[in-house]
């Protein structure tokens, strides 16, 4: 396995750790901010599903994007300049207009920077060195979340939520400069799409997109993802919702600590992900991501107390820790050769995409007319068809899974 350079994966780990920020905005503060300002549940997750409907739709369309563009660096430039001016306007006006423009702004340029940051990842460290460059590139990322989540937190409470809109355009700069100190010449466009042809450079044979859905785990993959996302989207909103809606705390202070301790997590999480990807495969770790969240459902139900972030965010950032790692590199494995990787990526994003656009309505709808706590365990219950589809098409999936020998 060839090393990366440090004076590639250095810049490439800054950004993931600056770019979460500039990938999602003010992310999961902004429902706490819209409630302040006389929102009800329903409207902000039907705002939210707005974001994420516009978000998915454009994923797919962006990973082949990234799959064609020997541009990769300005591509992510150009997505974090259209999140922080997204942004920015939901401080100047927060009529419904405003902000669903706002959120669709934000999640269509946050959905264009995951494919294009992986193919740059895989263009730089090639397919043998995916796994283990993408385990650190997710630890870094939830290094950022979970440290600007933290100042987010301290800044809100200590000089208004105005400062944390100034905190994500300081980490948007910071991002863009960490993209400029990435060597263009580094990034090898035809790794990046998983092309095999890199030594015929004149006759690159790329597949047609119906690959996509010729490719079974492919299929398998997405569906159980958008099963588990249709549970799992809402809940951290929702139950930041609930928390403060019993009066349990400052809300920007209890936000932040949701966010914090999930991503605490997700950093020890992603880097064992990275490890139990090179000894064991993709099948068991995305299993257990699938079996966390019903138990977080039931957890958040019993419990709506501030001390409850700390299992519910527990759980949250083992799955989403482990997932981070597990879906690109299993992605990128079933498609390589294919020259369609990005394009994959994206179709995966999109499909789970369609989950988590769904649910902040019907997690508002759940807990609007049934109650918190039901919501969470309805909530909570979608990821066992997740479960039921990963063991049903076990002898499909496992294989596309397994270990590979380049990652030993």
């Amino acid at each position: 396995m060839r090393p990366v350079p440090s004076r590639v994966r250095i810049p490439l780990e800054a950004l993931n750790f600056f770019m979460a920020d500039m990938q999602a905005g003010i992310g999961p503060f902004l429902g706490v901010f819209l409630q302040m300002h006389g929102w009800g549940a329903v409207a902000i997750g039907s705002v939210m599903t707005l974001g994420g409907v516009a978000g998915m739709i454009v994923t797919t369309p962006a990973g082949v994007l990234v799959d064609a563009t020997h541009h990769k660096r300005v591509y992510v430039i150009a997505s974090g300049l259209a999140t922080l001016l997204a942004s920015a306007s939901i401080w100047i006006s927060q009529s419904y207009g405003a902000v669903a423009a706002s959120q669709i702004a934000t999640a269509i340029a946050g959905a264009a920077i995951g494919p294009a940051v992986a193919g740059m990842t895989l263009g730089i460290a090639r397919q043998n060195g995916f796994n283990r460059q993408n385990g650190r590139n997710q630890a870094f990322n939830h290094a950022g979340n979970m440290i600007g989540a933290a100042l987010s937190g301290w800044l809100g409470w200590r000089f208004g939520f105005i400062a944390v809109f100034w905190l994500a355009a300081l980490f948007g700069a910071l991002s863009i400069l960490s993209v400029l100190l990435i060597p263009a010449d580094a990034i090898d466009d035809r790794a990046a799409r998983g092309s095999r042809n890199e030594a015929d450079h004149g006759h690159e044979q790329v597949k047609g997109f119906a690959v996509l859905f010729e490719t079974k785990p492919l299929l398998v993959l997405a569906g159980a993802l958008a099963l588990f996302h249709l549970g799992n989207a809402a809940m951290l909103p929702l139950y930041g919702l609930a928390v403060v809606a019993a009066h349990e705390g400052d809300p920007t202070i209890f936000v932040a600590m949701t966010i914090v301790v999930a991503q605490a997590v997700m950093i020890a999480t992603a880097l064992i992900a990275m490890r139990m990807a090179e000894r064991e495969g993709y099948w068991l770790v995305l299993f257990i991501t699938f079996v966390a969240l019903p138990i977080r459902g039931v957890i958040a139900a019993f419990v709506i107390k501030s001390w409850g972030v700390w299992p519910v965010q527990i759980l949250d950032g083992i799955a989403a820790g482990l997932q981070s790692v597990a879906v690109p590199g299993m992605v990128a494995r079933v498609l390589d050769g294919t020259g369609r990787v990005n394009a994959g990526q994206g179709a995966v994003m999109t499909v789970q995409g369609l989950g988590a656009a769904l649910s902040p309505a019907i997690g508002g709808w759940l807990a609007q007319t049934q109650g918190y706590p039901t919501a969470f365990l309805l909530l909570g219950s979608f990821a066992a068809g997740s479960c039921a589809l990963w063991f049903a098409f076990a002898p499909i999936v496992h294989p596309a899974c397994a270990p590979a020998a380049t990652d030993q």
